[in-house]
């Protein structure tokens, strides 16, 4: 046991030794005992530090999207009014979308003040009825009666048939998607808009 202690002392004494020379490798030396040439650690800085900036700068700006029922893999926070068709972010708390809430991507698919309409129509797949929803007549997205993990899902039920003051009906294309045919519009002041990059 005392060996192994006198060892790693031993060790670390010769590293403590080796020190400066590691520091002038640091600072811009050729090699080990070579003399330090600090002009090339501020070349290194110069390249280093602005690329970290930016990129310190620009994590929180982006998005990386993980669902295939968004046309992009990565977007950005863009400031404006929302708009029809426009990407929208926001946090969402739900049993289905699972235990903690979870940021969701979707497209703002119909605006405070336009005609929503829901039709029940027999279900294909069971002997419920699914919700086809409508803005201004055109069609956004159908409700299925079960997720794909086989809970029930329940599909919104519009009160009127006009989107409210300061709500967006949010949705994708995919028929697999968990929108607000299931939980109803979103309030503004919830969504972010964003924009694609790629």
């Amino acid at each position: 046991m005392l060996s192994l202690i006198w060892r790693a002392g031993k060790r670390g004494v010769l590293e403590l030794k080796d020190l400066p020379l590691r520091a002038a490798v640091a600072l811009g030396a050729s090699g080990m005992g070579q003399p330090a040439r600090p002009i090339q650690l501020f070349k290194a800085y110069g390249i280093v530090l602005p690329i970290g900036l930016m990129a310190w700068w620009a994590m929180p700006q982006i998005t990386l999207v993980a669902t295939p029922s968004i046309a992009a893999w990565v977007i950005y926070k863009a400031p404006g009014t929302i708009q029809t068709g426009d990407l929208v972010s926001f946090t969402l708390s739900d049993p289905i979308a699972g235990p903690k809430p979870v940021s969701v991507t979707k497209y703002a698919l119909c605006l405070p003040g336009e005609r929503i309409t829901m039709v029940e129509r027999a279900s294909a797949v069971s002997e419920t009825f699914d919700g086809w929803y409508y803005c201004n007549d055109r069609l956004l997205g159908i409700s299925k009666p079960y997720a794909r993990d086989g809970r029930p899902l329940i599909h919104w039920q519009p009160s009127g048939d006009i989107i409210p003051a300061g709500m967006v009906f949010v949705g994708s294309s995919s028929p697999d998607g968990f929108d607000s045919r299931y939980y109803g519009p979103v309030a503004i002041g919830r969504l972010t808009r964003m924009e694609k990059l790629l």
